[in-house]
């Protein structure tokens, strides 16, 4: 099935690097804001998104968002989080499952911003990613929605669409992450990543792609294509 035609004026991009800069320009149209008005995850501070972040693996934004008020009310900073009693902890956190896990991973991040960050959230990859239930994706988001910091988040979502749109071969998270950050400005990474979380929620999904509503279209190599990536890398520690 051939792709449509181009908006006027416009020349389909023949390289990945290409296809990358266009694909970031027409999903700033579609999805406008800053990486802060597009985190779905509710949050006032640096350490709230983090919490929520640790929250949202393997649970939906929405239910992360209703279960992170009470998680807020009751252990709002490091030190309330770090002293906050497992079961209880459990109990609140319960419905983003893997509660028990996460409950450990939150105590624990919670101790070590008390023994190496004076309770503050680092800035540092490196010192983000020692912290316990966070990784490199984790990590990216905290960093360039929280800290504007650049950091591009590469989740299931961003690893399908980087093969779909022919933006890379790559399937691992982390050289997806370095093949895609040459492609926008070093302060736009983020906003990049999130751009792509979202069209890969909302149109390209790993069901079905939505090419009839793609503003995408009329350039992506996989446009009508029956037999489509899905997540590449969804086996991978991506969060």
């Amino acid at each position: 099935m051939p792709n449509p035609d181009p908006p006027d004026g416009r020349r389909r991009p023949r390289t990945e690097s290409g296809r990358g800069r266009v694909a970031h320009e027409f999903l700033a149209a579609d999805h406008p804001g800053t990486a802060v008005d597009l985190c779905e995850l509710d949050h006032r501070n640096p350490f709230e998104l983090l919490v929520a972040t640790i929250l949202s693996a393997q649970c939906t934004d929405e239910r992360v968002n209703q279960t992170t008020p009470e998680v807020f009310r009751r252990w709002p900073d490091a030190d309330a989080l770090a002293e906050s009693d497992p079961t209880e902890l459990e109990e609140v956190i319960h419905a983003t499952g893997f509660f028990r896990q996460k409950a450990k991973s939150l105590q624990g991040m919670a101790v070590r911003l008390l023994d190496e960050h004076d309770g503050e959230v680092p800035h540092a990859l490196k010192d983000l990613v020692a912290l316990p239930g966070v990784g490199r994706k984790t990590a990216n988001v905290i960093r360039s929605v929280a800290l504007d910091e650049p950091g591009l988040p590469v989740d299931t979502h961003v690893g399908r669409l980087a093969i779909r749109l022919g933006l890379t071969e790559e399937t691992d998270p982390v050289k997806v992450e370095m093949a895609l950050n040459p492609m926008v400005p070093t302060d736009e990474r983020g906003v990049f990543g999130l751009r792509l979380i979202l069209h890969g929620r909302r149109v390209c999904t790993a069901r079905r792609a939505a090419c009839g509503d793609c503003s995408l279209a009329w350039f992506c190599p996989s446009f009508g294509t029956a037999d489509l990536p899905s997540s590449p890398h969804k086996k991978q520690k991506s969060s």
